[in-house]
């Protein structure tokens, strides 16, 4: 199954969220990008791809200790990015040294799993808003989003997530998301 480790963020920052990408889909060019669906944001901590099922008792194991070594910390949604001219993104703010460390930990778990793992890289905190098949000058949505200002939420939870990814060749289709698994942070857990 195709997983990821992820901090969800909580319906009422979602909400939050959801006005702010109302006003970018009204922006001209909005029309060119494709908008992430609700369903969809999120912060990945550490993608693993494919993971055979007979990894995963361990894979959990690890990640609850991950979750297990981490407090719980403040975040909110802040600001916005992009990634080239293809990748329109929201940002955040607050603890984000322990985001970091989170998807570091989330990261050696599944490593440790026997996870085959992509070359690790800094972790950069982003929650997808939007991508493009073709470049899009993202200055005017990242201007507009640099205003965006989420409420702060204490995040508690580690989660693993499954995607599916789309198959019926409908244009507009999103992933779908499971959350397959998920552990408290901090020692209480």
């Amino acid at each position: 199954m195709r997983l990821f480790a992820a901090v969800l963020p909580p319906e009422e920052q979602l909400t939050e969220l959801a006005r702010a990408v109302d006003r970018l889909v009204r922006l001209p060019g909005a029309e060119r990008l494709r908008w992430t669906s609700r369903p969809g944001w999120h912060f990945t901590l550490a993608f693993m791809g494919e993971v055979d099922e007979e990894l995963l008792p361990d894979l959990h194991a690890r990640l609850g200790r991950a979750a297990q070594r981490t407090e719980p910390f403040p975040l909110r949604l802040h600001g916005g990015g992009h990634f080239g001219r293809r990748a329109l993104w929201v940002g955040a703010a607050g603890g984000i040294d322990t985001l970091r460390l989170l998807a570091e930990r989330a990261d050696a778990a599944a490593r440790r799993a026997g996870v085959a793992m992509d070359e690790h890289r800094r972790y950069q905190a982003h929650l997808t808003v939007a991508r493009a098949r073709l470049d899009t000058d993202p200055r005017p949505f990242v201007a507009e989003l640099d205003r965006f200002e989420g409420s702060r939420w204490q995040v508690a939870e580690l989660a693993l997530v499954r995607s599916r990814l789309p198959g019926s060749g409908v244009r507009g289709e999103q992933p779908r998301y499971e959350t397959v698994g998920a552990w408290p942070l901090g020692r209480a857990g």
